[in-house]
């Protein structure tokens, strides 16, 4: 190839090819909940101060962590909504400097529960962190548990 076909009208030559396999397509936005015509999920939500609950918090039916809020919500729920409920009945999620770390509590193949986590906002969001990821965005599944730390 000559330098004249490698170059673009102006002189510059043209950037090489990309290298390495396709990017991954990206993930179309999902579309959103009617929540008028939608009947909610009901969210069991765990808090607990300064981490997560174990695996083995979980392992007896029945005998869940005793911080338990029941959420009536819709999979497109956002972190940010989430956070605002969670401030409802948790004081210490409204401290100006509180940290919330979400994760979602779900049987493994084995039957074991699993606590995943998938994503963090502030106690007075910035619009930063992961505050507009929605529920079913993060992998959620209805049935899963969704437990807080408060940090």
């Amino acid at each position: 190839m000559s330098d004249a076909a490698a170059k673009r009208q102006g002189g510059r030559p043209l950037p090489p090819p990309p290298r390495g396999p396709p990017p991954p397509p990206s993930r179309p936005r999902l579309e959103p909940v009617d929540r008028e015509k939608t009947c909610p999920l009901l969210l069991r939500v765990f808090t607990k101060i300064g981490g997560h609950h174990s695996m083995e918090d979980f392992a007896v039916r029945g005998k869940e962590p005793k911080d338990e809020v029941q959420i009536y919500t819709w999979k497109d729920a956002t972190l940010r909504e989430l956070t605002d409920l969670v401030k409802e009945v948790a004081p210490a999620a409204r401290r100006r400097n509180a940290k919330l770390s979400f994760a979602f509590v779900f049987p493994d193949k084995n039957g074991r529960f699993k606590v995943q986590e998938v994503g963090k906002t502030l106690s007075y969001g910035n619009g930063r962190l992961d505050d507009g990821k929605a529920l079913a965005e993060l992998g959620f599944e209805i049935g899963d548990y969704l437990d807080v730390a408060i940090l």
